[in-house]
């Protein structure tokens, strides 16, 4: 979806109703987004497009808008080799996803010293950025990620990092203070623009427990959290984040620091729990189950658990009805998603 409009409801636009769920201040109906990925654009491009008329967003993510231009090479999504940013390089094998870094850059810390900070990140044409948000009534994102930790992945290699967890070399801290304070000037950069939202993301979760320690999150990884939501409310912006996985033992954590919404994996945690713990607290970004009701389920199904989300998550907002039209998904479900939520106005 480009800048445009968005589809206001009861006199209100689609900013309006973004920053009215987020304060539980009574949105005249629940804000909607859709996750496109390449491959749901590729393999049903007529269904897609049929939901982003029917569904128009909400919440889009403003362009880049650099003045430098970036390194890297190759489409992240696309079938082969992909350079980012950073200089990671990704093997993808499934065309529409995103693939993984085989030889992480840093498997040796002897390199440390030579990791160069994409500094053109920083460049961002704010004027270009500004005009971009007057432009539209929806709800703008920040267009970046920071995420610390699937950076250190990236660059480490998952095993060596989480042997470093463990032994916590001094290396590790290093490169973690750099990647940090890079990350805090990229977020003031956008903080200083007119986005309503700065953005942050990473995988803390399995199926059912953290990828590690609830302990070492807390030492290590809480502060950096708290810092990026700082810079987000110091600006009057909202901070919104993304994690894939069982993540509940972090969200006091996240709800405590003053976590404005949160993209997660609300199924394999328990609707029902995470209501009776953070409904009213935190706004749920999302999302519908996309490992069985998307790609297995029926309509119905999907109706059930969006009725589930609303009854457990909904206290006068609180509740994006955000749907990944990813990998594996019907396109029928998808729009029976955004149907059912319109029902529930």
């Amino acid at each position: 979806m480009g800048a445009g409009k968005g589809a206001a409801a009861g006199g209100q636009t689609s900013r309006e109703l973004v920053r009215r769920t987020l304060e539980f201040d009574n949105p005249a109906r629940v804000p909607r987004q859709l996750w496109l990925l390449p491959w749901a654009a590729s393999h049903h491009p007529d269904e897609a497009a049929e939901i982003s008329r029917r569904f128009p967003d909400d919440i889009i993510s403003a362009p880049g808008f650099f003045k430098a231009e970036l390194p890297g090479f190759g489409d992240c999504y696309a079938k082969g080799t992909s350079r980012d940013a950073w200089g990671c390089v990704f093997e993808n094998i499934h065309p529409g996803a995103i693939g993984q870094v085989k030889e992480p850059l840093l498997a040796d810390w002897s390199r440390l010293d030579a990791l160069r900070y994409p500094e053109e990140l920083l460049t961002v044409d704010r004027e270009k950025v500004n005009a971009f948000c007057r432009e539209t009534d929806r709800f703008v994102l920040s267009g970046t990620w920071a995420r610390p930790f699937e950076r250190l992945q990236f660059l480490r290699g998952t095993e060596n990092l989480f042997y470093d967890l463990a032994d916590r070399p001094p290396e590790l801290f290093e490169l973690l203070g750099g990647l940090h304070d890079f990350y805090m000037k990229e977020l003031e950069v956008w903080a200083s623009t007119d986005v309503d939202a700065l953005t942050v993301m990473d995988d803390w979760g399995t199926q059912d427990a953290l990828l590690i320690a609830p302990k070492t999150w807390l030492e290590i990884f809480k502060p950096l959290y708290r810092d990026y939501i700082e810079i987000a409310h110091q600006a009057g912006k909202a901070l919104f984040f993304h994690s894939d996985g069982h993540i509940t033992r972090i969200l006091p954590d996240l709800v405590e620091l003053g976590l404005d919404a949160v993209n997660s994996q609300v199924a394999c945690m328990g609707v029902k729990e995470l209501g009776e713990r953070f409904a009213g607290k935190l706004t749920f970004w999302g999302e519908l189950d996309r490992q069985q009701v998307l790609p297995e389920g029926s309509r119905d199904d999907v109706r059930a658990a969006v009725r589930e989300m609303r009854g457990a998550l909904y206290r006068d907002g609180g509740v994006i009805a955000q749907c990944e039209f990813g990998l594996g998904a019907k396109p029928e479900n998808v729009i029976a998603f955004f149907e059912a939520w319109e029902e529930m106005l």
